[in-house]
């Protein structure tokens, strides 16, 4: 006999008792029953709490955030030729005949703004994001809506991520539990992604990832990771991080329209 057929014969012997096990017993294999629907609210069910009010803390990208940049300025935005060119035309004055400076304040831009935060329930299943820049109100919603017109902030949809138990070397040092909040926003009109005219079309759609942190030292953070797809103006996704610092109080906050001339714009015309 050949020297692989004892190794044919147990391998035939071992396929003979799995299908023999499945036939008796009909469960190897067999996928457990789905999880029941979570009934609770998305409030019972948020891993992380965002509620309160935030500072933005501007360490990065200063010179685009704090005053509005040059024309034409576009640098670290992946912009296309037809973005290019729009970002050269931009005009002030016809932002300011055609009522045009809160296009700087959708969800794309809004959260680059110095700016304050106020968070808290709206409803059970309704985050209410508040910001004094603009005097803006954005809604994260955790059921379906109803379709409407396209509007400055457009449509929220939120979701919470919940992180399960850590694995790994670093198992030891990290929570056992946790999570974010995701936020997919569309229908926006069009606006802009810099106050001087660098542009995002109305078919683009903003990807933002919430994630909170406290340090002994530094109090409580959060960090939220925008990503911005347009196939209007980009060639890829714009991707960037803000963070916000956890306030104790509520007195620094100052909402201002939106519809005023941003802050040294007329630096900006010279």
């Amino acid at each position: 006999m050949s020297s692989l057929a004892p190794r044919a014969a147990l391998l035939a012997a071992a396929c003979a008792v799995a299908s023999f096990g499945f036939t008796l017993s009909g469960s190897v294999g067999a996928q457990p029953p789905p999880a029941p629907p979570d009934q609770r609210t998305a409030r019972e069910r948020a891993p992380i709490d965002l509620t309160g009010q935030w500072v933005a803390v501007i360490t990065e990208d200063w010179r685009w955030r704090m005053a509005t940049p040059p024309v034409g300025d576009s640098a670290s935005i992946p912009l296309n030729a037809k973005g290019v060119t729009a970002t050269k035309a931009w005009d002030f004055e016809k932002d300011r005949a055609e009522g045009g400076f809160c296009k700087a304040f959708g969800p794309p831009s809004l959260i680059r703004q110095p700016t304050r935060l106020r968070v808290d329930w709206q409803d059970a299943d309704t985050l209410r994001v508040q910001f004094d820049a603009g005097n803006q109100t954005r809604l994260l919603h955790f059921t379906p809506q109803a379709a409407h017109a396209r509007s400055l902030q457009g449509d929220s949809t939120a979701k919470w991520f919940r992180q399960t138990q850590s694995r790994g070397v670093f198992a030891a040092n990290t929570p056992k539990t946790g999570g974010s909040l995701q936020v997919l926003t569309t229908n926006m009109t069009a606006g802009y992604l810099r106050p001087n005219g660098v542009p995002y079309g109305e078919n683009a759609a903003v990807k933002e990832y919430f994630n909170t942190f406290t340090s002994p030292e530094a109090g409580t953070w959060l960090v939220v990771t925008t990503v911005v797809a347009d196939p209007d103006y980009l060639t890829t996704d714009l991707i960037l991080s803000t963070q916000f610092k956890k306030e104790t109080g509520r007195s620094p906050w100052n909402p201002r329209p939106c519809d005023i001339a941003p802050p040294l714009v007329e630096a900006a015309r010279r």
